[in-house]
């Protein structure tokens, strides 16, 4: 009897009363969904708001920032201070390694600009990522120019560069800022030969203003991190094969598998006319200057792992023979950077013997070249990091971890970027 009372009423005259009952019940319902709606709305705000776009982005670092593009990949990454205009002079270039990409130098940049939000621009370079590091050093040192003369071009205001390359991409650098200095001398010498032309050379280009110049900029740091600069060929160069000569022979023989890179790095490029890329690379050519756009900085440092890198030894990255090696165990622990083991003070070894090219490519037969390369770099004044995550959960990816590739499974090696941060000069 109530039942068929209630389905009367909904029928008839009470109709409405009981539609407005029901559209609460539904508006309640329809609240609480828009209610959890926006909280998730929120929360995945929240989350969009770490993607790099062009605005401002928060990261786990703790570091604000603005990520800008250039349309073609590449972004520079800069402070996300409001209203605060900035007129950055030094651009710092970041070059990734071997299947790299510019999100590996993420968290260094991030310190950088925390400590020098007014006086860098730090540009994390793509274009040699991923599959790209397979064409060959030389053929991504090109595009490393051309990339680094586009970016000088859209801030009229630097002064200053400095390149910082994790292992491959110290190689990238040090062919591309080679390639950097040539072009400013080229165009230096066109300009003071028009002006003889027109002039009878009054007032001549001085000789030092066409030197020391990086795109036109003054070179000041130039720093590598686990950079095989002596490339991965025997000797140890390349842990991973435990120094047992057959692997590191057959290692050398499927390099092609890494394309020309992987030429490059075995040193397996050369012929009877021309010795191996990374051989050609510890001397001045006829084409490239490769000492002398080093010698243009004023600081160069190299950061080497002294155990525990699998992929690039102590001796090719620290630029040393192995009997000059530093015994680890007498090597001091810094209180402030825990696995930074022993800094070395920039010095060069000067050399009588030949070590030109023409007589490199004679005898890069008979002698080691190895030892060739070493006798050509250090007639730059480097400064050695030794670096050590010995007692470290992370030692075993020590060649990631000393660039703190990514935070989440490096971020022991946060005291070695700190270090070259407060070292570094401005």
């Amino acid at each position: 009897m109530t039942s068929m009372e209630l389905r009367t009423s909904l029928e008839s005259g009470d109709d409405v009363g009981s539609r407005r009952l029901s559209m609460d019940s539904v508006t309640i319902k329809n609240n609480g969904e828009s209610i959890s709606k926006k909280e998730k709305q929120k929360k995945n705000k929240e989350r969009t708001s770490f993607v790099p776009k062009f605005g401002c982005f928060r990261s786990d670092y703790d570091t604000p920032t603005v990520e800008r593009s250039d349309g073609d990949g590449n972004f520079d990454i800069e402070p996300a201070s409001a209203g605060v205009i900035r007129s950055p002079t030094h651009l710092v270039f970041m070059v990734n390694g071997l299947v790299g990409s510019a999100q590996n130098w993420r968290f260094a940049a991030k310190q950088f600009l925390k400590k020098y939000p007014q006086d860098i621009i730090v540009h994390c370079s793509t274009c040699n990522h991923s599959m790209l590091t397979f064409d060959g050093v030389d053929v991504m040192g090109n595009r490393l120019a051309d990339e680094v003369i586009s970016v000088a071009k859209q801030h009229p205001n630097l002064q200053k560069v400095s390149f910082i390359g994790h292992s491959l991409g110290g190689l990238i650098a040090r062919y591309a800022i080679a390639k950097l200095y040539a072009k400013v001398i080229t165009e230096k010498s066109s300009q003071r030969n028009g002006e003889c032309k027109s002039d009878d050379s009054k007032n001549p280009l001085p000789e030092e203003n066409s030197k020391g110049k990086i795109a036109g900029l003054e070179p000041i740091n130039f720093i590598t991190f686990a950079t095989p600069h002596l490339g991965s060929r025997g000797h140890k160069q390349a842990p991973a094969f435990c120094g047992i000569y057959t692997l590191e022979k057959a290692a050398s023989r499927i390099s092609c598998f890494l394309g020309k890179t992987g030429k490059h790095l075995f040193l397996r490029d050369g012929n009877n006319e021309k010795p191996p890329l990374l051989l050609q690379m510890a001397s001045d050519t006829d084409n490239l200057p490769f000492i002398s756009s080093l010698l243009s900085f004023r600081r160069c440092v190299v950061y080497a792992n002294a155990r525990f890198d699998h992929l690039v030894g102590w001796s090719t990255s620290s630029l040393r023979r192995r009997a000059e090696l530093p015994k680890r165990q007498n090597l001091p622990r810094s209180d402030k950077y825990p696995h930074v083991l022993k800094v070395e003070a920039a010095k060069a070894t000067n050399t009588q013997e030949d070590t030109s090219l023409q007589a490199q490519v004679h005898r890069c037969k008979t002698i080691d070249m190895e030892e060739a390369m070493l006798r050509g770099l250090t007639e730059v004044s480097w400064e050695r990091v030794d670096v050590d995550f010995g007692g470290s959960k992370q030692r075993f990816l020590a060649h990631s971890t000393i660039q703190v590739k990514n935070y989440s499974l490096n971020s022991d090696g946060a005291d070695v970027i700190q270090h070259m941060i407060d070292n570094f000069l401005l």
